[in-house]
């Protein structure tokens, strides 16, 4: 199975901000952006650099796969499949990662980060509809139910995770019963619900030329 093996606080100095890839440490004062704001390599310091508008699409892009954890052929498949779909076709891929199970797990607290949900979802962790669903990519539709199992609710890493999410609060499209390790994706966010640092209209100028 293809995965990408860079450092995780690396992938976020490339693109110079947080990504929340390494779980807790990104809310420390011990993760790298805070310790050094600048790109990796020998020459991430060098200051006044600017990059063409392909230059920018293209870091967009890298950004927003790095922050859902997608390889480049599935990247593409999901910006396809929001395409064909009705509306805009940036805020139709948005949507659509954020419908990926491995996410929906992330933001209901069952991990810490995205990494560590889509383990728990590969490790047979995560009950869909009552119905055990082992795959990442699994798109879920509003209004399904989404639970761990007795054995993944156990661990503690699971009940840490699902208790710092629970002090962060949680976003307004899934609601969590933290007690019972289960939760509803209501409804797939609407554009203003996402993050305002993801500016997608690059990604879709990209796609078009």
């Amino acid at each position: 199975m293809a995965r990408n093996l860079d450092a995780k606080c690396r992938q976020c100095r490339r693109e110079g901000e947080k990504l929340f890839l390494k779980g807790e440490k990104c809310f420390t004062d011990k993760c790298a952006i805070e310790r050094r704001a600048y790109a990796p390599g020998q020459h991430g310091q060098r200051s006044g650099q600017r990059l063409s508008g392909y230059g920018q699409q293209l870091r967009e892009k890298q950004k927003i796969r790095r922050l859902y954890g997608v390889l480049e052929r599935q990247f593409r498949k999901g910006y396809a499949e929001a395409e064909r779909r009705k509306g805009q076709t940036g805020e139709n891929l948005l949507q659509l990662l954020e419908s990926r199970l491995d996410t929906v797990a992330y933001r209901m607290g069952f991990g810490a980060s995205r990494a560590e949900a889509r383990q728990v979802v590969r490790h047979n962790g995560i009950l869909v509809n009552g119905k055990r669903v082992n795959i990442p990519s699994f798109e879920v539709s509003p209004g399904d139910v989404i639970q761990l199992t007795d054995r993944a609710r156990g661990h503690l890493r699971t009940k840490s995770a699902v208790g710092s999410a629970e002090s962060r609060g949680f976003p307004e499209w899934v609601e969590v019963d933290v007690k019972a390790g289960k939760g509803v994706f209501k409804a797939r966010p609407v554009r203003a619900e996402l993050p305002s640092t993801i500016n997608e209209s690059l990604v879709v100028e990209l796609y078009s030329r």
